[in-house]
């Protein structure tokens, strides 16, 4: 089994920014590849997404929310709810294991196979096995620090890189 995924989303106001990590692991013990890229913009670079899981199941997730996103005019929350529900039923889809983080200027959300679709109180939101790490370190540094969101979600992953085996500090951001 494939593992070894972060990502983190911080959103201030309009601008958002999403980050990800670059290792994937064979096992447990075994680092198959450093610069894997798992953030990925959609409908015209307006929506951006980042995934964990199983890396074919999380680019098929990516490819039907951005067929969600054209049938809704890029409205992230339809194309999100829409996505959760297919996901949930589909006899295909349900087996799929990936969890995904969406974020626009305006909405960030966390979308998983179980049907739900979250919007976080305090814009930040992580997947992946160090996605707790970076979402407490996030949360830290938007209370203490006057920093734009890909600086935030950037310093979020790399802090845990230093404590999460999961995940590298080659590290993708995407900011809107």
């Amino acid at each position: 089994m494939f593992e070894g995924t972060t990502i983190v989303a911080v959103k201030i106001d309009s601008k958002v920014a999403v980050a990800g990590d670059g290792q994937v692991t064979f096992g447990n013990n075994t680092i198959v590849k450093h610069g894997a890229r798992k953030v990925r913009r959609l409908y015209g670079g307006k929506i951006i997404a980042g995934f964990s899981g199983a890396v074919a199941d999380s680019l098929t997730l990516c490819e039907k929310l951005e067929g969600k996103l054209e049938s809704y005019q890029g409205n992230l929350l339809r194309a999100a709810v829409e996505l959760a529900k297919e996901w949930r039923t589909d006899r295909v889809l349900r087996r799929l294991e990936a969890l995904m983080v969406a974020a626009s200027s305006d909405a960030l959300l966390l979308i998983s196979g179980t049907g739900e679709v979250i919007e976080p109180d305090d814009g930040v939101a992580a997947v992946g096995s160090g996605g707790p790490y970076a979402q407490a370190a996030a949360k830290a540094l938007i209370r203490n620090a006057e920093l734009p969101p890909g600086k935030i979600a950037g310093e979020a992953l790399k802090i845990a890189s230093e404590i999460c085996v999961y995940t590298n500090d080659s590290i993708i951001i995407e900011e809107i």
